[in-house]
């Protein structure tokens, strides 16, 4: 059994004051209800897990009655960091569940084929992630105002979401990091505690994350298209 996981409880800063990112208008509905109209409809998922904020699962009701979004779902309340949101959601799949991708509801453009994709590495591998290679020269700085060095690009990989495991993987490594009282913004970055293999897989169709104002139009064109 695949389950997802949805983390839709943060609310991005970077977007400005008083703006729920997951709520704007984009391409004729919200950024949150494309990403889970991808996972809705991508083959071999079986249930999906929302994080949410609390005093928000109306809302989220309201999403699934008006998209007629058919797959099983449960909302779970978010914690205070992405990590505990993420283990709210591990806690609330199904006790037969196998494999578990996890998703930043903020990317809505994920395709069919990378979801498949993470989850056919996970399974192989354990761990897997959509990822890209670093195509920009990469500098470094000490100050944030001068050039240090210019960094080797070509070892380089941005990674997205979905990050896909083994259910028993992902709770390990988490569970790791809940114990050592480490605050991580990856879920990959769990699986280097516990020494776990994590497979890149290459992202070839755009896989945006609504981050900045700057990125709602291209991510509608995508859309759109």
């Amino acid at each position: 059994m695949v389950s997802i996981i949805i983390v839709a409880a943060g609310k991005g800063t970077r977007m400005g004051a008083n703006v729920d990112k997951l709520w704007l208008e984009v391409a004729g509905r919200p950024v949150v209800a494309h990403t889970w109209q991808q996972f809705n409809d991508a083959a071999g998922v079986d249930e999906i897990i929302l994080v949410v904020r609390d005093g928000m699962q109306s809302h989220f009701h309201e999403l699934a009655a008006q998209f007629h979004f058919q797959k099983p779902f449960k909302l779970v309340v978010g914690g205070a960091e992405r990590q505990d949101s993420v283990w709210s959601g591990l806690e609330a799949v199904s006790p037969k569940t196998e494999i578990v991708a996890i998703q930043d509801a903020a990317r809505p453009c994920t395709s069919a084929e990378l979801i498949a994709a993470t989850i056919a590495a996970a399974r192989e591998t354990g761990a897997a992630v959509a990822a890209q290679p670093v195509t920009d020269t990469i500098k470094e700085t000490a100050d944030g105002k001068v050039i240090s060095r210019t960094v080797d690009r070509s070892k380089l990989w941005s990674v997205q979401t979905p990050q896909t495991f083994r259910i028993e993987v992902i709770r390990k490594a988490i569970l790791t990091a809940r114990e050592k009282n480490l605050t991580l913004t990856d879920d990959t970055a769990a699986c280097e505690l516990i020494g776990q293999p994590v497979r890149l897989v290459r992202s070839i169709a755009p896989n945006p994350k609504v981050t900045v104002p700057g990125d709602l139009p291209f991510v509608e064109s995508l859309l759109r298209r």
